[in-house]
């Protein structure tokens, strides 16, 4: 059994360069606090993803101008190197246009998930390499382990707080470079304790709660980068029976009981919620609560942690949603990249596009994107 590290600097080379992923906020700040307070080499890097023209500075968490005046200020009180890279293309490329495409198709996309495997331990791992480091750090909050020659990943132990869903697609190369400097026994107060004792001004730094790309709500900024690939169509009853009309499948997603524009059906109707997109006929199927429920999941793209997969039969924890909650589940079939995992119990709002991510205990044995679930 695996045994992840709660305090991964102390395990570190003597001659281990690290190259510290500071986003602007608190826990990368603190993240860069504990490096720096090691005798470690380092350095930090801040990626600037927003285009080269955008004139406003606003405030979207880790890719925005006012986040890396606020990295390097950290940096600078902590007598890091600190650099920043424009990775705007790589961002476009690799995230973005995943994340337009998945909408365009009636899916509903996790761009965190594309972001840390193509850009984060992507890209940015590659060019830090490069510059000289040997590993990256970021505030994720995640543990790795050991099993015998693999890297194996964890959750951390403040579940609240876990990211480990987030970064499920990193392979074994990208983990064995991977510092998580935060994912012990400290909450998100003891984060925020730690940078106001170390005195540094992203303390009490709030959160973002929206994609760093996003401008304005998520429906208007859909409606302009989709111009063209969507069309209104029909909003059907489970029945099959038309009870309005959809502005574009983009706008909905699976478990979605608020905008949705249809009157009950009488006074004392139940809710409706969104239970199925269908692209092949441009329609959104609704229904009851209940009809969420369902019993297995599909998943395509499925990878592995370390490499072979876990055999058919194999009892594990399955999680839908990036905060969603772990339910017991069971391996049916995994063959090639498909892998279909059936509940104990049923579970709901199962949305084709996001991750499907399984665990044994607190390690996590890979991921896929659902494809469909009954």
């Amino acid at each position: 059994m695996a045994v992840p590290a709660d305090r991964p600097l102390d395990l570190l080379p003597r001659s281990a360069v690290i190259a510290v992923a500071m986003s602007g906020g608190v826990d990368s700040s603190v993240a860069a606090a504990r490096v720096a307070a090691t005798s470690l080499r380092a350095f930090g890097i801040t990626l600037a993803m927003w285009p080269g023209n955008r004139e406003t500075v606003r405030d979207r968490g880790c890719c925005s101008i006012d986040a890396v005046d606020d990295a390097r200020r950290v940096a600078t009180m902590l007598s890091l190197p600190h650099y920043v890279w424009n990775l705007e293309r790589d961002f476009e490329d690799e995230v973005v246009r995943d994340f337009e495409d998945g909408y365009a198709q009636g899916t509903t996309p996790n761009p965190c998930v594309r972001c840390n495997q193509r850009v984060k331990f992507g890209v940015l791992l590659e060019r830090a390499l490069a510059a000289g480091a040997t590993h990256i750090a970021t505030g994720h909050y995640a543990r790795t382990g050991h099993r015998g020659s693999l890297v194996t990943l964890h959750r951390a132990r403040d579940a609240r707080r876990d990211q480990a869903y987030v970064l499920h697609r990193l392979d074994q190369r990208q983990l064995q470079r991977a510092v998580f400097a935060l994912g012990g026994d400290e909450s998100k107060a003891d984060v925020r304790a730690e940078a106001a004792a170390l005195g540094l001004g992203t303390a009490a730094k709030p959160e973002s709660q929206d994609l760093c790309f996003v401008d304005s709500d998520l429906r208007s900024d859909l409606r302009l980068r989709l111009a063209g690939r969507f069309a209104t169509g029909s909003i059907i009853d489970i029945d099959g029976t038309v009870v309005g009309k959809h502005d574009g499948l983009p706008f909905f997603t699976v478990g979605q009981r608020a905008g949705l524009g249809i009157p009950p059906s009488r006074p004392d109707a139940a809710p409706r919620y969104v239970i199925e997109l269908r692209p092949d006929v441009n329609a959104v199927v609704v229904g009851p609560r209940e009809a969420l429920r369902c019993s297995s999941v599909e998943a395509s793209s499925f990878r592995w942690v370390a490499g072979a997969a876990s055999p058919a039969g194999t009892e594990c924890e399955a999680q839908l949603r990036a905060h969603g909650d772990p339910h017991p589940a069971r391996i049916e079939t995994s063959d090639g990249d498909v892998v279909h995992v059936r509940f104990d119990s049923s579970v709901d709002q199962a949305a084709p596009g996001q991750s499907l991510v399984l665990y044994r205990h607190d390690e996590v044995l890979g991921g896929g994107f659902i494809r469909r679930a009954a």
